[in-house]
């Protein structure tokens, strides 16, 4: 069953409300059911969104969207994100789900949380950090790492000005390479893991982005004392079915979209280290 408790291989037709550029090939879609309201999601969860005719993409759930939809972000990377990219506001989707493992609230609460994101990972990441805005008391110190190639590619500007200002919530934010003019740190976010100052007795971590960068910022973070059982990661296969039948997201012992996204490293059985997994 979906959330909504619609049959889940059977999309609903949602419209999109709004649609805006993010960089050079990533755009944001607000979305809402023709009829009724958006189901409730967990921060980590994904839809899959169907463009009639063309075909069907897993999208993570980036946040609500203001009129009470959901937001996506998404990447023009393949045929169907590349038709999605040239529709227009009032264009009817079709959307299954939300699917999959959420980052893992309850087991953050109490905790000191380590957020590492990288490029288009913000965007899984963006609910959980709303998340812990909200409930701030329920959970320890937060820090935030955000990387991107350059200044262009960052996500969410407004909503990183805004961390940047909650005295509740630190936040660096860095990239590869600077244009004139960028005030933010350069280089790999794996080199900010170690000014965390980081407690390995009551930190958690999670990580999104590109593999070549989870790989590296689970070395660093264990560089800082961080067991693989502390340390959670959104994983991205081509998923098709979302319900673990067609078997194109089949990674070591898992189907990541039903068992995953979201994975605690040491449940990977090192398979992120794992050239050509």
């Amino acid at each position: 069953m979906n959330a909504d408790g619609s049959d889940p291989w059977v999309p609903q037709p949602w419209r999109v409300r709004d649609l805006r550029r993010d960089t050079s090939d990533v755009f944001s879609m607000q979305m809402a059911p023709l009829e009724g309201v958006a189901p409730p999601f967990k921060p980590g969860q994904f839809n899959m969104l169907y463009q009639f005719g063309q075909g069907e993409v897993a999208i993570s759930i980036s946040g609500h969207a203001p009129d009470g939809g959901i937001l996506h972000t998404v990447r023009a990377v393949g045929a169907v994100t590349r038709v999605l990219e040239q529709i227009a506001p009032g264009t009817v989707l079709g959307v299954r789900g939300p699917f999959g493992n959420g980052w893992p609230v309850e087991e953050l609460r109490g905790h000191d949380v380590v957020i590492v994101a990288g490029g288009l990972g913000l965007a899984p990441l963006r609910p959980l950090i709303e998340w812990l805005a909200l409930h701030r008391a329920d959970y320890g110190r937060v820090d935030i790492i955000y990387g991107a190639r350059k200044p262009a590619d960052l996500l969410y500007p407004t909503d990183i000005a805004r961390w940047q200002r909650d005295c509740n919530i630190r936040m660096r934010v860095t990239v590869d390479n600077a244009s004139p003019g960028w005030p933010g740190e350069i280089g790999a976010v794996t080199h900010l893991v170690p000014s965390i100052d980081l407690d390995p007795a009551k930190t958690l971590a999670v990580v999104c982005g590109p593999e070549v960068m989870m790989r590296f910022t689970v070395l660093a973070l264990q560089q800082e004392g961080m067991e693989q059982s502390a340390i959670y990661l959104s994983m991205e296969r081509h998923m098709q079915c979302a319900v673990g039948y067609c078997g194109h997201c089949f990674y070591g012992p898992h189907f990541i979209c039903r068992d995953g996204p979201v994975f605690r490293f040491d449940r990977l059985h090192g398979g992120l280290i794992v050239p050509e997994l």
